[in-house]
């Protein structure tokens, strides 16, 4: 019913043959794997892995490898800033999710993959939701519009993107609320836009994490599992409009405040049939490469209570 996967951000010194062994060995079904451009000179944690190389994109390796290790690709994954106020960044950025969708369709048609890319929307952090939809709706339109003539989803993520002070005080990412969801799809009614959902993000936002899968059932492209922990103790002495690290942690599946039981609940009720991956950002479980591969296979057993492996 579900295919369980992980992304492949965290193992940025892996080429793609040795993640997907990784997962062949570890029972995983599926990868989301990181598309960023190569060579590329993004810092930011998890950011600028690049198993697939679109640029230069080897249809016949992918093909390969994926029979070779019985691995499927969940999808293909790029999360820079659309709309980074930038002009030309954000012009590059958009450009280069587009390369994305047309690599994702030809792998579609010449490897066992998902037709789906996740992203951000993007946000330019000083300006207002309303200000920043327009943006969208003069951005985003293109997009969309290559991703449905390719047959291609594009699964939005729900971050925010508000970690440290450089992101203060809107966050580099629109999507973050079922509201301004609601006006994304108004504006843009295309079914080739969806969500590519991560529970973890409504919690320290004081949402309901299960909620949305029930609204937003014919939008669901991709799932993200990842947990957070919040302490009260912490938020009752900064408050919610404190950078939210203040507060919360990002922890594995099982450890920190989602509801996996009623998640797992909700996706069987609305007949979810596509992949869930793993996505690993604990830092308690970065201090060695032993660590890493702990952590994914930590989440992977908690999981398997729900999944069939």
């Amino acid at each position: 019913m579900l295919n369980l996967g992980f992304v492949s951000a965290i193992l940025a010194d892996y080429d793609l043959n040795g993640v997907l062994q990784f997962a062949s060995d570890h029972k995983f079904k599926c990868v989301e794997l990181m598309c960023w451009p190569s060579g590329g000179s993004d810092t930011r944690r998890y950011a600028g892995v690049t198993h697939v190389d679109v640029d230069n994109l080897p249809i016949e390796q992918i093909r390969t490898l994926t029979r070779l290790h019985h691995v499927s690709i969940s999808g293909l994954g790029y999360y820079p800033n659309p709309l980074d106020p930038n002009p030309e960044q954000a012009e590059f950025y958009r450009e280069h999710i587009k390369k994305i969708i047309r690599a994702a369709a030809k792998l579609d048609r010449s490897a066992d993959a998902v037709p789906v890319v996740n992203t951000f929307i993007g946000r330019n952090p000083s300006l207002s939701i309303t200000d920043n939809l327009k943006l969208y709706a003069e951005h985003w339109p293109a997009i969309v519009k290559v991703a449905e003539e390719c047959n291609v989803k594009i699964g939005i993520e729900n971050c925010p993107m508000w970690f440290t002070d450089d992101e203060w005080p809107g966050g580099k990412n629109l999507a973050t609320t079922p509201a301004i969801w609601d006006r994304m799809f108004e504006i843009i009614p295309s079914r080739a836009l969806g969500l590519n959902y991560d529970p973890s993000h409504m919690i320290w936002q004081m949402m309901d994490e299960i909620r949305p899968i029930y609204d937003y059932r014919d939008r669901l492209h991709h799932i993200h599992l990842k947990d957070v922990k919040l302490y009260p103790d912490k938020l009752n002495r900064v408050g919610i409009m404190a950078n939210p690290l203040e507060y919360h942690s990002p922890k594995l599946p099982g450890l920190g405040d989602v509801r996996w039981r009623n998640f797992f609940a909700a996706l069987t009720d609305v007949r979810y049939r596509g992949p869930v991956c793993i996505e690993v950002e604990d830092k308690a479980y970065e201090s060695s490469p032993e660590d890493v591969k702990t952590a994914i296979l930590t989440a992977r057993n908690y999981l398997s209570q729900f999944l069939v492996l």
